[in-house]
């Protein structure tokens, strides 16, 4: 059974940082693409970063260039998103995904599995 579980979400001031994680199991996760989303309330679900599957190639949407950082380690199973200079609009639930495969699009939401999501809140 493929789960994803993400950690590291919390209450954070606006210009402070969060690091999150997501640990994979079920998987030949070195073989996935990674990526995150999140949701904001009322809000669909867009697409944050991904990152290949040997982790040569980042990849960010538009907003969090230059502040967010996405990263993996495939001998651990684990991924992270690190969030610098966070803003109120960063306000959301994130969520960890993979998909199979070499090639993803900037901005897709195609993955094959995803987490369950981490709340991050940052306070104006």
């Amino acid at each position: 059974q493929v789960q994803l579980v993400e950690s590291g979400g919390g209450l954070v001031q606006a210009g402070g940082s969060l690091r999150l994680s997501c640990t994979a199991s079920g998987l030949p996760f070195g073989t996935y693409i990674m990526g995150w989303a999140r949701q904001a309330p009322g809000k669909e679900r867009e697409y944050v970063a991904h990152i290949n599957w040997r982790g040569g190639s980042a990849y960010y949407e538009d907003s969090v260039k230059g502040r967010f950082t996405i990263a993996r380690d495939n001998a651990e199973n684990t991924g992270h998103l690190q969030m610098n200079s966070l803003k109120f609009e960063d306000t959301a639930v994130y969520y960890c995904a993979v998909r199979r495969g070499v090639r993803f699009g900037v901005g897709s939401l195609d993955y094959d599995y995803w987490g369950q999501g981490t709340q991050v809140t940052v306070s104006s």
